[in-house]
């Protein structure tokens, strides 16, 4: 895998049907400086998937940024994305690893410890720590909030990335990063803001701070 910059993930808002403004958005994301895009869809035929990533693809090769495919190995496959980011009930790590090769990029969403040293074992090379703060993007079977000591604790088990998620925002965003996350992907705080290329140069900002 080459090396990627897991600081700044932006993951796709799928309650955005609306073509035009969510590749408006895309760009806007881009121009402010996430380091990489996860396409989260989940209320979409394949085919209309298909589509989306493909143009989602041409973007971010524009903007030299990596995509990520949320679950659907078969649509990464099809337009060559960057990577795959995988559930607890998707398609094992070691098996999308033999479709996907060495090169590209695999992540898996963790909530607890037990998940954490299964995970630590496996071929991810990040993981997707969740929920870290409450969240409104995802409302089905949702954990409890890990909070800032939970991702210590998971922290100190781990020698993977960390990419933190759920409810963060450019007021906690810092603390995440200064607790120890290498990363974190954010969704509505950008996706419902009216100015996201400058809320997103604001986030990346205070991801640098919290580097510090």
């Amino acid at each position: 895998m080459k090396k990627v910059d897991f600081s700044f993930m932006f993951v796709t808002d799928d309650r955005i049907t609306e073509n035009e403004k969510f590749y408006w958005l895309l760009e806007k994301v881009l121009i402010g400086g996430a380091t990489i895009i996860q396409l989260r869809e989940k209320n979409i035929e394949t085919i209309n998937f298909y589509k989306r990533a493909l143009e989602v693809k041409k973007i971010c090769d524009t903007y030299k940024t990596p995509l990520i495919i949320n679950d659907r190995l078969d649509v990464a496959l099809s337009i060559d994305a960057d990577g795959l980011h995988l559930g607890q009930n998707d398609m094992p790590v070691n098996i999308a690893r033999k479709f996907l090769g060495k090169d590209k990029i695999i992540g898996i969403s963790v909530s607890n410890k037990k998940q954490l040293e299964t995970a630590n074992t496996s071929d991810a090379d990040y993981i997707g720590l969740s929920p870290i703060f409450k969240t409104n993007t995802k409302t089905e079977n949702i954990a409890a909030p890990l909070g800032l000591n939970g991702l210590k604790s998971l922290k100190s088990i781990t020698k993977k990335p960390i990419i933190c998620i759920g409810g963060i925002d450019s007021k906690n965003v810092e603390d995440v990063i200064y607790n120890g996350s290498d990363g974190v992907a954010i969704v509505s705080a950008i996706s419902e803001s009216f100015h996201p290329e400058k809320i997103t140069k604001k986030l990346k900002n205070l991801i640098s701070k919290g580097k510090k």
